[in-house]
């Protein structure tokens, strides 16, 4: 991750190159936001960029994925072995944290997570050709995740699609090796015209809107992610509110909405909207 550090500046931290951990995703009316916090409470903090960051950070990523893709139809098929390809940074507007390159894998329930971590002036054309040992990557592992992260794009011919940006709300488990808690909402799209401006000069749509989530209301985006061991607290705040799991791809997400909008391929619960 980062941290916010003196004159508004953000460095990277500590964090974990490879992370293997389990997650689910909740779609939630915003009124149900200040009573789940409430609930965290007595378990869990504010992230600490969360907080530097006055309470919530943007994140832009972007989402590649084949000519076909493949990716994004590996999800809507539900494939039991699936991954993504996408390259994340922090802030608004972007350009004082670090870019990730990351490898999320999805075996079954289980999520494996690996980055690769450059600094931002570093995201630039001809970064993937370069070796390893140009990028000052910090570990084995993380040489390893580039390398991966290369080889992967190069197999299936990876091309940049869509950058998606929301903002976040981020909580970590007081006593627990691994728990969080995230409250993602302004999510919004904007297809790649340049793959290393992060969107600049170009203008998102937004997603936050029922029609999204086959809802009336504006919804938010509410993830819990855990090691094996799910805390009890976890299990009791889906209880407490009877909290209904949701697949939630927020790059599948912009596909639909793409697709909605110019009026081209499929999107999900497109019957519903059929009028007599």
């Amino acid at each position: 991750m980062f941290k916010q550090v003196q004159n508004n500046k953000f460095e990277a931290a500590d964090f974990s190159t490879e992370l293997d951990r389990f997650e689910a995703k909740y779609i939630i009316p915003r009124q149900l936001v200040g009573p789940i916090r409430d609930f965290i409470q007595p378990y869990c903090v504010m992230d600490g960029n969360c907080a530097a960051a006055g309470g919530s950070y943007y994140i832009t990523t972007l989402q590649m994925d084949s000519p076909s893709l493949s990716l994004h139809y590996a999800k809507e098929r539900e494939a039991s072995h699936r991954f993504k390809l996408r390259v994340r940074t922090y802030g608004n507007p972007p350009g004082e944290a670090p870019v990730f390159l990351e490898i999320k894998r999805k075996f079954y329930e289980r999520v494996l997570k690996s980055r690769a971590c450059i600094p931002f002036s570093e995201w630039k054309p001809g970064v993937l050709d370069k070796n390893v040992g140009e990028l000052g990557l910090k570990s084995v592992k993380e040489r390893e995740a580039f390398c991966e992260f290369v080889r992967l794009s190069n197999e299936i011919n990876a091309e940049p699609l869509v950058y998606i940006r929301y903002s976040r709300e981020a909580y970590t488990g007081r006593f627990d090796h691994y728990a969080r808690v995230t409250f993602d909402s302004k999510l919004c799209y904007q297809p790649v015209y340049n793959m290393y401006n992060w969107g600049r000069g170009g203008r998102f749509i937004s997603m936050d809107s029922g029609l999204v989530h086959h809802r009336k209301d504006s919804a938010l985006v509410l993830e819990i992610k855990c090691t094996e061991h799910v805390p009890r607290w976890m299990i009791e705040l889906v209880q407490q509110f009877d909290l209904i799991r949701s697949g939630n791809c927020k790059y599948s997400m912009a596909i639909w909405m793409e697709n909605l909008l110019i009026g081209q391929g499929d999107a999900p619960f497109a019957d519903e909207f059929m009028y007599n």
